[in-house]
Formats: C-alpha cells, structure tokens, sequence
C-alpha cells in the first residue's frame, strides 16, 4: 500500500518529535543525532516503536541533519549513506516490532543543509541539489516509503531538496513542510500563498507546516495553505514553546491540548496530524484518539492560476487582470542591448524597478540577443531581479535550455513565455514546464502558422491545452496568447483577436494573455490604439496584459477599466492615482 492511496481516503497520523525524545534519552549538547543511529540505534528503534504503538501511520527517519553539509559542520564521525542506511533500518525495525506492515510506513527525513544558499549566502544551489541526492539515494537504497522535506524556511533550498528527491528517487511521493516566523513569513519572505504556489509547481505530494511554534499559533498559516492547496496538506507544530524546568527543556502544550487544537485543525481540512519538538507519543495518543473517527474534508482542486516571487503570489483571473511590464527586452532597443552584451545588469534591473513603481504586476524577462550566452545571461538576470523587486517574472525565451537553466535556479513560480501548438515546441517544453513548475503561455500558432480565423486559433489553444495536461500540467497553469497581429496590414486583426478571447474563454475557461502593442504597428498615436485595444481586450476577457506600464495611456486604460469593471472598491486606486486639483 501506498501512503498516497491511504492519506485520500482518510486523516494520516504521523510521529511527534525525535530529537527531544533523544535529548530524554541523554542526547547532550553537541551530541550528533543522526551517530545515534549506529552508537544507540536501540534507542532511536525505541522511539520510534514508541510513535508506531501511539497510533501513528508514519515516522520519520532519524535523519534530519545528514544532509553532508550539516555533517561536516558538527564534525560527524560518520558519512552521510551509512548513516541514513542505518537510520531507515531501525524505523524499519521498530514497524517490523509494532506490527501493522504495509499499513505504515518510514518517511525518509531530509532537513535544511545549516548554510543559506547563493545569493543570499554561499552554497551553490547545484551543491545542495547534490548534497539533498545523497540524503534521498541512501534512503531510497534502505527502503525508505517517501520523502518528507521538513523544517525549510528558504524557498531556494527547499526547491533543490525537492528536485532531488525527484531526480534521485522517482517513484518516491515527497511531502514538504515550511517552517514560518512569527510574522507568518519564511526566514527569506515567502508567506503561505507563494510557498503554495511554488511547492504545487513543482508537483509535491503534500505540503503543509511544521515546527516553529504549537498548533494555535500556526492555525492562521494552515487555514490559508488550505484555501490555496489542491494536495494533502500536513500539520507537525510543536508542543508549544520551550521553557526550562529544573535544568531540563519543557514544553508548554499537554497533549489533550494539543490534541483538541489538531482536532480543529483537522475540521478545517488538514489531511496528515503529527508533532515536532517537545511532542512525544502521549500527544499522537491523544491526537489519535481525537481525530481518528472524523471524516476527511474533501481535497478540492483550487482552480486559481498563480505566479509568484520568492516572496510574494500573483493571481491572475478576472477578478484580478495581470499587467506584465514588458520593458526588459532587446528588441529594437540599443541601449538595452548594449547593457546586456556588456554585462550591465544595474541598467537590467533598473528597468524592473522602474516598472514595478508603476504598477506592474509580473516583469517579462526577455535576454534573447544573438552573441550573448542566452542560459547564463538569463539565470542571472532573473536572480539580480529577484533581489531588487518582489514581482513574479515572465522567462520569455525561445531556447529550451536557457528556459530549463532559468527555471531550475528560478526560487519562485514565473510566467513561461512560451509554447506554441507546432510538434517541436510541445515536446521541448512542456516537459521542462511539467517538471519545474510555472503558468505557461500557450501561443495560438502551430506549423500552419497563425490562423486567420477566432475559431481557428481556438483549434491551436485547445490542442495545447490537451496536449499540456497529458504531460501533467493543470489547466489552471494554462494561459492563451490569442495572438495580434498589426491592423495597419489586416483591419479585422483586432476584431479576429478578440473573438478568439471570449471563445478560449468561453470554451476552455483558461486566463488569456495578449502583447498588446503589436495592434498599432506601423500606425501613428500608437498610444492611442494601444490604450483603446486593451480596454476592448480586458472586456472580452483579458486577464494579463503584455504592455508597457510606463506609458501613460496604458496607465490611465488599465485604472480606468479596473473601476469600471468594479474591481478598484470605492474606486480607490483612480482617485488616489487621479487626485481632485
């Protein structure tokens, strides 16, 4: 049995803390964990038989600082490999002594590595990618059930863990959990909504919180994780805060108050229940007891298409019409061109900043310039982007492999600029977008190029979008670029254009995109049309925008059509942007 066919069909019990157990057990300061795993293993094999006769379904291994990085810091005398073989041994011992077999399972425990990853500190994000690979590898060898990625408070590090446990070990489901502060954010910025977005990008099984505080001051932080998630979300808080009694570490939660305060939680919809530090198997017995017969809150897809930072989501919909600033690009811009074969990434992000102060919601980055190493140049303006704004990015590339490299470095959820409906763009992409995550726009052409007709773009939209989902992507990652062309060359451009807005709309229900200065090409005032074809684009059923946010008139558009359309309450936004002289 797999834990994935038991956690759907009712709530999963999971284990409570094991470093405190140990600490019970004589751990000292300093005193390595994961050694005891061959110095004591009848110790950890006790702990963990003591969690399994408690009730839980699940524990996880002794292994939550054998990431080698973490190792080397503490002067371990053991590797990595030997100690996480003996790790999965003795959970698989103490299952094997409580009895219950297929019905439960040894979770793989992977922790942070101790060291902040580049740039915000010195790990490479490759090295943790490697150092996460031989945590999964050795555990997967051992016999390991599933990966649970826990404790993490760097988006960045908790995307190479998980990449590495799905690049080492496939057929393992991963669960991950974050660790938030006290103001609800990660140690990097990332709130609920963004760890969400990125952790369903990138395909997990389950996510939810764990440590940091006990189960009242996380409730907040969950409640929102389950307004947003479509997977199981997990709740392992600890048993409160530390407090020192008699020279010993206590913690301020007795477990039939920890257990009533699951057991609200569970009613709210969270699918795994354990502890973190200073639980002990008295809190899962009392959770156990609690919750076991309550029916499971149905786990319902979130149709919401979501973008995100490192720090911050973006939703995109009708209710909330994206502007994508679409200033960071070569094209026909010399400067830019020059800052970017010399490596002028200051004059680069000034051009986000300056977007970003005028509204936009979602930067498109665009480095395609012949000459210039596309894949280097685009990680690296992605990530000095990522230090001076907090806006979701759009990669916009034509080459697959800059889109991959981006992409893999890339700590939170972009826009991906773009697949078309022609066979070689499919397959290159879509496996890429599957794999890492992102709301990838979907261009309406294909190898007969771009349709003359609403209906026949709306053929292309719909063959992508079946062809996406094949490969795993949701529907709500989906979004149709119905494509414009010039009126100065075609005069029912803008009317064909739009037709196939409120047909994809209509027909598919996936957001829809446009770049829509292509309209007035070649035309004078371009201004004008540009400001005019929006507002006529956001009626039909826009809802992302590729323009310039710079401009005045696409300003003055976007504010005005917003109040209008009843989504700037009190009309807010126009007035403060629009004072009364």
């Amino acid at each position: 049995m797999n834990v994935l066919d038991t956690i759907r069909r009712r709530l999963v019990f999971a284990d409570g803390g094991m470093g405190s157990m140990l600490q019970a057990r004589g751990l000292g300061p300093g005193d390595v964990p994961e050694e005891w795993n061959l110095a004591r293993a009848a110790d950890v094999v006790s702990v963990h038989r003591a969690y399994f006769e408690a009730g839980a379904d699940y524990v996880l291994t002794n292994t939550f600082g054998a990431a080698p990085p973490k190792l080397a810091a503490v002067g371990a005398a053991h590797g990595c490999a030997r100690l996480v073989a003996a790790a999965v041994a003795n959970a698989r011992r103490a299952r094997e002594e409580a009895g219950g077999g297929a019905k439960r399972f040894v979770a793989l425990d992977v922790g942070p590595t101790g060291r902040l990853l580049a740039p915000l500190g010195d790990l490479d994000f490759e090295e943790a990618v490697r150092a996460f690979s031989e945590v999964v590898a050795a555990g997967a060898d051992a016999g390991a059930d599933f990966v649970q990625i826990e404790t993490m408070t760097d988006l960045l590090e908790l995307k190479a863990a998980v990449l590495a446990a799905k690049e080492t070990a496939p057929g393992l489901p991963v669960f991950a959990t974050v660790t938030f502060g006290d103001r609800g954010r990660l140690l990097t910025g990332a709130d609920p909504a963004t760890v969400v977005a990125v952790l369903e990008g990138l395909r997990v099984d389950a996510l939810g919180v764990n440590c940091g505080f006990g189960p009242e001051t996380v409730a907040p932080w969950v409640r929102e994780m389950l307004a947003r998630a479509s997977v199981p979300v997990v709740v392992k808080p600890n048993a409160g805060l530390p407090r020192i009694v008699g020279g010993r570490t206590a913690y301020d939660v007795a477990p039939e108050a920890f257990a009533e305060r699951m057991e609200a939680l569970a009613r709210l919809g969270a699918r795994v229940l354990g502890g973190c530090c200073g639980s002990t198997p008295a809190h899962v017995v009392a959770t156990v007891a609690r919750c076991r017969a309550l029916p499971p809150v149905p786990i319902e897809p979130k149709e919401r298409t979501v973008v995100a930072s490192a720090t911050r989501a973006v939703e995109i919909g009708p209710r909330s019409p994206a502007l994508v600033g679409e200033r960071i690009n070569p094209t026909g811009k010399k400067r830019f061109q020059q800052a970017l074969r010399e490596g002028d990434l200051p004059y680069v992000v000034r051009q986000g900043v300056e977007q970003q102060a005028a509204g936009a919601d979602v930067l498109d980055v665009n480095v395609g310039l012949p000459g210039i190493d596309e894949p280097a140049t685009l990680v690296r303006v992605a990530a000095e982007l990522q230090l001076a704004v907090d806006l979701p990015l759009q990669l916009d590339t034509s080459d697959p492999a800059a889109l991959e490299a981006a992409l893999r470095r890339h700590a939170g959820k972009p826009m991906v600029n773009s697949v078309n409906g022609k066979r070689a763009s499919l397959d290159a992409v879509l496996p890429i977008v599957a794999k890492y995550g992102g709301a990838l726009v979907c261009l309406c052409l294909d190898e007969g190029g771009i349709p003359a007709t609403a209906e026949g773009r709306f053929a292309v939209a719909e063959n992508i979008v079946r062809e996406a989902e094949a490969r795993g992507i949701p529907r709500r990652d989906l979004v149709v670029d119905t494509l414009c062309m010039a009126v100065s060359s075609d005069p029912a451009a803008a009317r064909v254009t739009l037709d196939a807005i409120r047909l994809v709309r209509e027909r598919l229900g996936v957001n829809v995109c446009l770049g829509v200065s292509n309209v007035s090409f070649g035309l004078p005032r371009r201004d004008a049309l540009n400001a005019a074809f929006l507002t006529l684009a956001l009626g039909a059923g826009l809802t992302a925008a590729i323009a310039n946010p710079n401009d005045p008139a696409i300003r003055d558009a976007w504010r005005v059509w917003r109040a209008l359309a009843g989504l700037d309450e009190g009309f807010e936004d126009y007035i403060r942007t629009h004072p009364q002289p």
